[in-house]
């Protein structure tokens, strides 16, 4: 028999455990996200009484606080042949050179002008006799016409020489992209690490890349956000700006995927709100997203068995809250004690920078027919957190107090 003192201190000690590990107060938020006013219209509270409503809304609500592209509609772009949203020149179309690149010149039969060539930190093409030719965002075909001109009023030939400028080798480019991307920051694009080099396409005439494209910096600046406008990115050359429209980098449509030179800025507007059709893979959108998980519930009694590791998880972009719950193993195991889970999601406004946490029962999102209008899309940076269930958490109070304690309790 258990003595009166000893019965009154398991009985304590019982309380105080199960208050430890009572569920936590919800988590409170400065943004309206329970009315649905936060990034997401996804974060919203579950409505109970349209559980089986089968219109989603979710998209409706994020898009009644787009303003309209600056770019015009899809339908206004096509019937203008696509100059809606594309007001650049030829300036921006093909192969365009840039500072550090290698060209090589070839006059037949001339060895004076003729070698290999960088192209300067200026700009220019410098040539031995002649004035520096203007090369920096301009094409071979462009600077050899300068070249040929150069050469006559040089007296070095009497008519304009045949001439061959071929690029060996194009160097990285130092561009600056800001506004609607995860990482705006400036980026360097273009080049082959050593070990990778190609020394039989090396040793050829001639060269191009896909480095140095305006897709390849977006997504070295993190990606285009969910709310970027892609109907009028900004590119500034020279200081002229051109306008792009790259949705047809989405939705699978040809797109302008322009040559970028070192000193270029991008620059993608947004249109204020969450786009659920740019939640998914694109040349434009991030590669994937680190999302930082924690799980210290049953089935699983650590983060080494559960294979969570240290840190981050990496999934790809377009994840949703439930399929990282079920990759954090948060769902399923005996119903009767492990059931009754949920799982916490931090994440962060990217157009306001003020946090949000949202917590959802994993059954409920499990039976709810319109669970896609409460699964919010995943963020980079985002981190999850799975919670025991209730009789999970009994369970570990009568583990650690034992039997004694356990019946204790229950007098």
């Amino acid at each position: 028999m258990v003595p009166p003192l000893h019965r009154q201190t398991a009985r304590a000690v019982a309380l105080v455990a199960l208050a430890a590990c009572s569920a936590p107060r919800e988590a409170a938020n400065i943004e309206p996200v329970a009315e649905g006013g936060a990034y997401q219209a996804q974060y919203r509270d579950i409505e109970v009484r349209r559980e089986a409503m089968p219109i989603l809304e979710a998209p409706r609500i994020n898009a009644e606080s787009c303003r309209p592209p600056i770019g015009g509609t899809r339908e206004a772009a096509a019937a203008d042949g696509g100059k809606a949203g594309w007001r650049a020149d030829a300036a921006l179309r093909g192969d365009v050179l840039s500072r550090g690149d290698l060209v090589d010149l070839m006059l037949p039969g001339d060895e004076t002008f003729s070698g290999d060539y960088v192209i300067s930190r200026d700009g220019t093409l410098k040539v031995p006799f002649l004035a520096p030719i203007p090369a920096q965002g301009r094409t071979t075909a462009q600077v050899g016409a300068d070249l040929r001109r150069a050469l006559v009023a040089g007296d070095y030939y009497d008519t304009a020489p045949e001439t061959a400028l071929l690029v060996q080798d194009y160097a990285p480019a130092r561009v600056t992209v800001s506004g609607a991307v995860f990482e705006p920051q400036p980026v360097t694009i273009g080049g082959v690490p050593g070990d990778q080099v190609d020394t039989l396409r090396q040793a050829a005439l001639g060269a191009s890349t896909e480095g140095r494209n305006l897709s390849v910096a977006l997504r070295n600046a993190g990606g285009v956000r969910p709310d970027a406008d892609l109907s009028a990115v900004r590119l500034t050359r020279g200081g002229t700006t051109y306008t792009l429209d790259l949705r047809g980098a989405v939705d699978g449509t040809p797109f302008d995927d322009v040559m970028l030179i070192t000193g270029d800025q991008v620059e993608v507007p947004s249109r204020l709100c969450f786009q659920d059709d740019l939640m998914k893979p694109s040349p434009v959108s991030p590669a994937g997203i680190s999302l930082y998980m924690s799980n210290l519930t049953q089935p699983a009694t650590g983060n080494a068995p559960s294979a969570i590791g240290e840190t981050v998880r990496q999934v790809p972009y377009g994840t949703r809250y439930m399929q990282a719950v079920v990759d954090l193993n948060c769902v399923g195991g005996a119903r009767a004690s492990s059931a009754d889970r949920s799982a916490a999601l931090f994440s962060r406004n990217p157009m306001t920078d003020v946090s949000v946490v949202v917590e959802r029962k994993v059954e409920v999102m499990r039976t709810r027919a319109d669970r896609d209008d409460y699964d919010p899309y995943l963020l980079p940076g985002d981190a999850l957190a799975c919670y025991d269930s209730g009789v999970t958490n009994v369970t570990e109070v009568a583990r650690v107090l034992g039997v004694v304690g356990a019946l204790t309790l229950l007098r």
